[in-house]
């Protein structure tokens, strides 16, 4: 199935955030190219001073000059290293840092999606770019960058040794180029759309990956186990598939550079014979040219050889750049009035696949302080409604409002700070327990994080745990069991204090054991704040103010719990399955 992925940005524009990144630090990036420029230098020392050695000797000059430059050449290679060194981790100190500034630009925006963008791309999609993404530019930081820089240096300045010792010698070496070029222009062509292809193909492999595992429970239920594992299997083979070829295709530039080597070091020691035999440079400075040129070899094999890498690095610099790029939705700056005022939601409607709508000429107004149940079959719409009403999902159609403030034109941060949404899928996020529930409000003591807590039914197991509020729990830390942790979300709906919540079946993680207390503290929170909830358990729509019944994306029913049951209607049928009876 194909999808909208996220944008992915062009050359120009990851270049241009790449630099504006890079200079926010501009001294150890100062630092890093002096050192490059100093490794470079040293560098060229050793080859002309072997040549001074040949011409030494051939003259019969004393052993103390051979000596001296003997101890030059150790000098530059241990200056050398220590630039190479000091090169390293001055880029480090540069590119790290901008690398989290990019990895925390690209988390904002991606936190800022709303859901709908996000399962239109997949979620394989946004993980692969802050997962494997990240870490490609990361090791790049550390390996191939350097590298990159270093080659590069090289080959300019050994050019320069070349010209320093005889333009002809020059002339000679720098003869090579166009096969390079030749090398070049048959490889990029060919090898950049692949990357951009293998990084798709990558994404789409997460994606399989991720559905599998999040999807496991259905897939076995449904005994379509093998299926999935086949699209998994068949994910990965594309994203093989574009590796090899890219592989293939870089074996074959291989030979092409190998070629140019030869040719340019025929013509060097060619251009130098002649040179000699005429007498207008020693034999040294041939000595020198040659070993200047074959040093060529590993910078700008390196060079050849992490292309591909660099190419790669390029295609995840760009995912990431493209998510960091993305203009945020347009918001409203609106506030609502200070007191509460009524939910309304005006003719709603959506569909995710265009002539297939979720939900269809939806009305509902919920009054400050207010209960009201939604329920009705899997797929009947309720869980759109609830995003919808929460504000997490815009309506493809139709008016949602907050006190008689459209949802678009309020601030994002008033709307939630007003209308709160808890889901069964609740994330238990590494730290203590009093972190967890003042996500909502960093300056809440003691005595506010306690009562929020007791409102839940949670202070008892909390107190009982080793350290209190102090106990460290999610990965690595305490265990909580799902109701628990439903209970820490609840607590913090109590913490925040909005004027609505919206509680999509909050209660469904639970099970038998734990459902009654969840129960009573969903019910707890939606006390004196006007509530929708979405209804795993049809006891829960007999506690409500209101019930209304969806089917196939409609409001089929609406009133009380009695009223419904007396109609003999959708809702009737629905509570009779329930209960039994």
């Amino acid at each position: 199935m194909s999808r909208d992925i996220l944008p992915i940005a062009d050359r120009r524009e990851t270049s241009r955030l790449a630099w504006q990144l890079m200079r926010r630090h501009p001294v150890a990036l100062a630092l890093a190219t002096a050192s490059f420029a100093i490794a470079g230098l040293a560098a060229l020392v050793a080859p002309w001073m072997l040549g001074q050695i040949v011409d030494a000797v051939r003259e019969g000059a004393p052993g103390s000059d051979i000596n001296r430059y003997a101890v030059i050449i150790a000098t530059a290679a241990v200056l050398g290293a220590v630039a190479t060194w000091a090169s390293v981790s001055f880029l480090a100190r540069a590119g790290e840092p901008a690398l989290a500034e990019l990895r925390e630009e690209v988390l904002d925006k991606a936190l800022g999606l709303d859901s709908a963008r996000v399962e239109a791309a997949g979620t394989g999609d946004l993980l692969s770019r802050v997962g494997d993404d990240a870490r490609a530019v990361a090791n790049s930081l550390t390996d191939i960058i350097p590298t990159l820089v270093n080659s590069l240096v090289l080959v300019g300045f050994t050019a320069v040794g070349l010209f320093a010792l005889d333009w002809r010698l020059g002339l000679a070496g720098l003869a090579t180029i166009p096969f390079y070029v030749m090398g070049l222009r048959w490889y990029l062509p060919r090898s950049g759309p692949f990357y951009a292809r293998e990084r798709v193909a990558q994404g789409e492999r997460a994606q399989a990956l991720v559905s599998g595992l999040q999807g496991a429970p259905t897939l076995r239920a449904y005994a379509l186990e093998d299926a999935h594992v086949d699209e998994i299997t068949k994910r990965s083979d594309d994203a093989r598939e574009i590796t090899v070829t890219v592989f293939a295709l870089l074996t074959r530039f291989f030979a092409r550079s190998n070629r140019a080597e030869l040719i340019g070091l025929c013509l060097v020691l060619g251009t130098g014979f002649w040179l000699v035999r005429a007498d207008e440079v020693t034999v040294g400075a041939v000595t020198a040219a040659a070993l200047y040129f074959h040093r060529l070899f590993n910078p700008i094999g390196a060079l050849l050889f992490i292309f591909d890498e660099v190419q790669s690095t390029g295609a995840s610099l760009a995912r990431l750049a493209g998510v960091s790029l993305m203009q945020p939705p347009p918001t409203g700056s609106a506030v609502p009035p200070a007191s509460p005022g009524p939910l309304e939601l005006l003719a709603v409607c959506h569909e995710y696949v265009e002539g297939r709508p979720v939900l269809s000429e939806v009305t509902l107004t919920i009054a400050p302080g207010e209960r009201v149940a939604l329920v009705g079959a899997t797929g009947a719409g309720k869980t759109t409604l609830g995003a919808i009403a929460a504000g997490v999902l815009p309506a493809g159609a139709g008016a949602v409002s907050l006190a008689g403030v459209p949802y678009d034109d309020l601030a994002p941060d008033a709307l939630r700070s007003k209308v709160s949404l808890i889901s069964q899928d609740v994330h238990v996020f590494s730290g203590t327990v009093r972190e967890a529930v003042t996500l909502v409000d960093a300056s809440a003591g003691d005595e506010a994080v306690r009562s929020a807590l007791a409102a839940v039914s949670a202070l008892g197991w909390v107190d009982a745990m080793p350290d209190g509020l102090e106990t460290v729990v999610g990965d690595g830390g305490h265990p909580l069991t799902p109701a628990q942790a439903q209970q820490l979300a609840l607590a913090r709906i109590v913490l925040a204090d909005p004027w609505f919540v919206v509680l999509d079946e909050a209660t469904a993680e639970a099970g038998s054991a734990g459902a009654r207390d969840l129960e009573r503290a969903a019910l707890a929170v939606t006390e004196g704040r006007g509530a929708l909830v979405v209804a795993h358990r049809l006891t829960q729509s007999e506690s409500a103010d209101r019930v209304l019944v969806l089917h196939e994306g409609r409001v089929v029913e609406s009133g009380s719990h009695p009223e419904l049951l007396a109609a003999g209607g959708r809702y009737a049928e629905l509570w009779a399955a329930w209960s039994g009876d």
